[in-house]
């Protein structure tokens, strides 16, 4: 069976590691590399021999056969590289957010359902060991229905190191369209609830490196009546990040105390949390590889698409209406 052939637009920070996994995957092959940058794309491809290069992605189709588009570019923009990908008869495995705002997500997912490719997206922190622990202890109903929780992340976010793509410097709502995106799809996929209302305001501190606000509070009320105090922020003022998602059920609690790992829960009258065993793993990477497995599957075998953009719209329109609360709206419905 042929490789599914993958062309990659997009060589900054996140690229490095879909690089590594498409690499190591036996059923994939990197044949396209797309960069608007000349001086990265040459030392792109002089690392991947064999690959065509261009500066759009109509440029390297017109050079070689591919499968897939993987888009590793900033959200806002994609009308392009979408209509290029779905013309050519594409699959789309695009970066989270797909888009920038709902509207041109929406259009996206339009546009790759007329033309009848697969649009997923890569969110890959449903596929962390400790997110899948923690679905499988709500599913299991040991410690009870979940009713309410707290979801906290501090972290200073130093968004000038070189590691780190530059643009959400100047984005208008930085921490809500690159980082709480995930917690609002995590909440979501863990829960297995869709959000019904959201109150919440976003500001910036005067310290903060960011544009626009780095910072995000909210209540978020789900399906099945479980609500969420959220707070978020890319400007802690302190280099250890601070995670913690802890959520009350009827009979106990769960808690996460780490982003990828330190998992526990306890019954009301336990004095201490019972660890729940993770196996070990490399973060961003394992989690990309998994990721890609279903992708591939999906390819190959038809099996359920992963992270589908008409899912990510939901999580979407959660960062949208917690802009829409803080510019005024109060509460917004969903």
């Amino acid at each position: 069976m042929s490789p599914v052939r993958f062309v990659l637009v997009g060589l900054g920070a996140r690229s490095r590691v879909w690089r590594r996994v498409l690499d190591e995957h036996p059923d994939c092959r990197l044949v396209g590399l797309v960069d608007t940058d000349p001086e990265r794309l040459a030392q792109a491809l002089f690392e991947t021999p064999g690959a065509a290069g261009g500066g759009s992605l109509e440029e390297a189709m017109a050079t070689v056969d591919a499968d897939v588009a993987l888009l590793c570019t900033p959200p806002a923009g994609r009308h392009a590289q979408v209509a290029a990908a779905c013309a050519g008869g594409l699959a789309i495995l695009a970066e989270k957010p797909l888009a920038d705002t709902v509207a041109d997500a929406e259009a996206h997912v339009a546009v790759a359902a007329d033309a009848g490719v697969a649009l997923a997206v890569g969110l890959n922190f449903r596929y962390l060991a400790v997110t899948r622990a923690l679905k499988e202890l709500f599913a299991a109903d040991r410690l009870g229905p979940p009713e309410f929780g707290r979801f906290t992340y501090e972290r200073w976010r130093d968004g000038r190191l070189p590691h780190l793509n530059k643009y959400p410097l100047s984005m208008k709502q930085p921490m809500l369209w690159e980082q709480s995106i995930h917690h609002f799809d995590l909440m979501r996929f863990v829960y297995d609830a869709e959000p019904v209302r959201i109150s919440a305001r976003t500001f910036n501190p005067s310290w903060s490196m960011y544009d626009g606000d780095a910072n995000v509070s909210g209540l978020i009320s789900f399906t099945g009546g479980i609500e969420v105090t959220y707070q978020g922020t890319w400007a802690g003022n302190w280099q250890r990040m601070g995670f913690e998602w802890r959520t009350e059920c009827q009979r106990g609690i769960a808690v996460q105390e780490d982003m990828f790992g330190s998992l526990g829960y306890a019954f009301r009258d336990d004095t201490d949390l019972t660890p729940v065993a993770l196996p070990p793993e490399e973060p961003w990477v394992d989690d990309a590889r998994a990721l890609l497995v279903d992708f591939v599957s999906h390819l190959r075998d038809g099996t359920p698409l992963p992270c589908p953009g008409t899912d990510h719209l939901n999580s979407l329109r959660m960062v949208e209406a917690c802009i829409r609360a803080s510019e005024g709206e109060g509460t917004v419905s969903l």
